[in-house]
């Protein structure tokens, strides 16, 4: 009787240890890292089209046309300085925009 008894916990024991097994794995959180945008990624606000710019966030027709009209750019912070987009816009974008020199002749 007492190895019936035995033999019944450790099964019971197995089993909750196995239906654990999946619980475990699923609270723990998968390492996610954010990779800084690579440089290709990057659009140059010097030279991009109007629909380039309207892809980042917080650009539409009216700040696009206004950041093309308002080049060349020595940096991309004259966005704000010059009071193309205001602050809260160039700091969504501020890392996905370049002001790339043209190469001097």
């Amino acid at each position: 009787m007492k190895i019936n008894r035995l033999l019944s916990v450790s099964i019971l024991m197995a089993a909750l240890a196995i239906g654990m097994v999946p619980a475990i794995f699923a609270a723990a959180p998968a390492a996610v890292t954010a990779a800084p945008p690579a440089a290709a990624a990057l659009v140059d606000i010097n030279s991009a089209t109007a629909d380039q710019l309207k892809a980042l966030p917080g650009i539409g027709d009216a700040y696009a046309a206004k950041i093309i009209a308002g080049r060349p750019y020595a940096n991309k912070s004259q966005l704000k300085t010059k009071s193309i987009i205001p602050a809260a816009t160039y700091a969504k974008i501020s890392s996905l925009i370049i002001a790339n020199q043209p190469a001097k002749k």
